[in-house]
């Protein structure tokens, strides 16, 4: 299983829209290698619970999630709700994993899309993982956390994120 190498902020292909995914063998192949990205990013940097197939220079429609204590393998997902009520939050992402997004993210989300033997599916989600849904359904029309930002002050280093959190929190 291999990890492959993760695209970084600035490679256009990240800009891309993903295309559906048709092939079988390729969706196997596709999802074995996030599986084993997502892993190694964690053993890495210690945190991660999504990535999405452009991520690692697939621009398909496939993202694969761990998020407390399930896998997800979502294959051509698509939005069909968004909630009006929203909630901010410090986003980072596994493509620019030393920088912090200040960005808003809608409280609820349901999505359909097809499990890797072809079958309809639906998902409702709330709270964090509505918002890593968005994240990586976002990667898919080519759209980065940094585009999301509230305004030029919500953005920050991973460290100085820290720095300023650890400050907060002996007051």
């Amino acid at each position: 299983m291999p990890a492959r190498r993760i695209l970084q902020l600035g490679d256009p292909l990240l800009r891309e829209v993903s295309r559906p995914a048709d092939s079988p063998d390729q969706l196997r192949l596709l999802l074995r290698d996030l599986r084993a990205t997502l892993a190694e990013f964690r053993r890495r940097h210690g945190f991660g619970r999504g990535i999405s197939a452009v991520q690692i220079g697939e621009p398909v429609r496939v993202i694969y999630i761990e998020f407390e204590g399930r896998s997800y393998s979502l294959v051509n997902p698509e939005l069909e709700w968004l909630s009006p009520e929203k909630f901010r939050l410090w986003d980072d992402c596994f493509s620019f994993p030393d920088l912090l997004v200040y960005l808003e993210r809608s409280c609820q989300c349901r999505l359909r899309y097809q499990d890797p033997e072809g079958g309809p599916q639906r998902l409702h989600a709330s709270g964090a993982l509505a918002e890593l849904l968005q994240h990586e359904m976002d990667h898919l029309e080519g759209i980065l956390a940094v585009d999301r930002a509230l305004d030029r002050m919500s953005l920050a280093t991973r460290s100085e994120y820290q720095r300023r959190y650890r400050a907060a929190a002996r007051m």
